[in-house]
């Protein structure tokens, strides 16, 4: 969603900028960074994924690195800067340069051409609220990892507030994995889902 969209939070709340979020989690208050995200503002407690979710992870991070291009790398459960208000931790995204490029910088959604997440107990979240985020970055390409339904949900054409197309891939199916336009080939469900 874009900025100019948002509702103010009620008088009585604060909404926090990556700015101020960045600079809480470097004052340690939290006992990880990897408990919290920040999301249109607010801090979200991320949930804790079930035994499928690593397995989910480790295999579609093996399918992308397979068939990504020289000039790009997989980012695992790296903080994204999808916006001034929102700073989300995709499971996995495809991210321009080295990872040692972002050594010194947040990864930022201009930076990232797909984000991956791995939805079991947070489906709808992540196909309504967290799409809605994704798409207002701007973000190219969103893939859910659909672990209820076992399929792979692929969101395309980013608009303000939602992905004007989703298409949905089952086994027997290959997603197409594109970048910048250019197709570096298909990957085949059966390589990313447990």
């Amino acid at each position: 969603m874009s900025d100019s969209n948002k509702t103010n939070p009620p008088a009585n709340l604060y909404r926090l900028n990556v700015e101020e979020f960045n600079r809480i989690i470097h004052l340690g208050v939290f006992e990880t960074q990897d408990q919290v995200e920040l999301i249109e503002g607010l801090i979200v407690r991320k949930p804790p994924g079930d035994k499928s979710h690593p397995l989910a992870a480790k295999q579609a991070m093996l399918a992308l690195l397979r068939v990504l291009s020289p000039g790009w790398h997989v980012a695992s459960s790296k903080p994204v800067v999808a916006s001034q208000w929102s700073k989300p931790e995709p499971d996995l995204a495809v991210v321009r340069g080295e990872a040692r490029d972002y050594l010194e910088r947040d990864i930022r959604a201009g930076d990232v051409v797909l984000v991956v997440k791995i939805a079991k107990s947070t489906l709808e979240i992540d196909r309504t609220f967290m799409a809605r985020v994704y798409a207002g970055s701007g973000i190219p390409v969103y893939w859910i990892l659909n672990l209820v339904e076992q399929q792979i949900e692929v969101y395309r054409k980013p608009a303000p507030d939602h992905y004007e197309s989703r298409e949905d891939y089952h086994f027997g199916q290959a997603v197409p994995f594109l970048i910048e336009g250019i197709d570096i080939g298909p990957i085949p469900v059966e390589e990313i889902l447990p």
